[in-house]
């Protein structure tokens, strides 16, 4: 039968998938337009299924912070390549995904997935926007912070993303000082706010490697647990938020920046997730 140029858009419309896919789809459906629309998801899933090796090193993180300040959130939606990573519809989607997950409080990628979507779940409509984009797309990463006041920072590339959480603010404007330990973060990798937060496992791993520095030194056997010692406080000088020296001016740690903006304001928590 013959489908004319009206339909064809009309389906574009319903879907965003391109004209001659729309043409092919609807021409097969003999003009039923749900079996069309089932017939674009189908190839959304053979495309998504023929690309499941493949990797995704390039996306967009977008962040949202509750209305109270007190909740944030970070998506990173990931593709394969630069170029779809800057489209405005790719973008518009990791936003409509972030939406869709804070208003129904997901808390883990698998939430989001199965949430309700249109008339199909969020991992169908993935697939779908696959089929249309040509390229493997997925959610990497899902976090949530919440806190005191929450403070969000995206990189200017857009592929790093900082949520931080303040405490002891005392009710003052903590915008900038918030940012400011955001890019800390985001510069600097910390492993942990403070060295109360280094889980067990790297801290005897930097003891063991402390040890066999000091004994490559030629350092006494009785000496290299106290040489080892003093590499693990080096180390969560460098590596832990609180202790690292402030990016901005050294002459102080984070710790005692935040506190020169209000006294006994900390960090309670933070995430920090990057694409590539």
């Amino acid at each position: 039968m013959a489908i004319t140029a009206q339909e064809v858009n009309k389906l574009r419309q319903m879907t965003g998938a391109g004209m001659m896919d729309c043409k092919k789809a609807l021409t097969e459906a003999e003009g039923d337009f749900e079996k069309a629309i089932d017939i674009l998801r189908k190839k959304g899933q053979k495309v998504s299924a023929s690309r499941a090796d493949r990797e995704t090193k390039e996306g967009t993180i977008v962040t949202h912070v509750s209305a109270d300040g007190k909740t944030g959130t970070l998506l990173s939606l990931t593709c394969e390549t630069d170029f779809v990573a800057k489209n405005e519809e790719f973008s518009a989607f990791a936003n409509t995904l972030l939406d869709l997950a804070t208003s129904n409080n997901a808390t883990s990628v698998e939430q989001i997935l199965a949430l309700p979507f249109e008339n199909i779940t969020t991992a169908e409509k993935i697939i779908e926007m696959t089929g249309k984009i040509g390229e493997k797309i997925e959610i990497s990463h899902y976090e949530i912070v919440t806190g005191e006041a929450v403070v969000p920072y995206i990189h200017s590339n857009g592929k790093l993303g900082v949520l931080v959480a303040l405490t002891s603010t005392s009710g003052a404007d903590v915008e900038e000082a918030g940012k400011d330990v955001a890019m800390q973060i985001a510069a600097m990798n910390p492993v942990a706010v403070d060295k109360d937060g280094v889980d067990a496992t790297t801290v005897e791993r930097e003891i063991e490697v402390g040890k066999d520095q000091a004994r490559q030194e030629g350092k006494p056997e009785e000496m290299l647990e106290k040489i080892a010692l003093g590499k693990l406080n080096k180390f969560y000088k460098e590596n832990t938020l609180l202790s690292q020296q402030f990016v901005k001016d050294s002459s102080q740690t984070i710790a005692q920046y935040l506190d020169s903006v209000s006294k006994g304001m900390t960090v309670a928590a933070f995430k920090r997730i990057s694409i590539g």
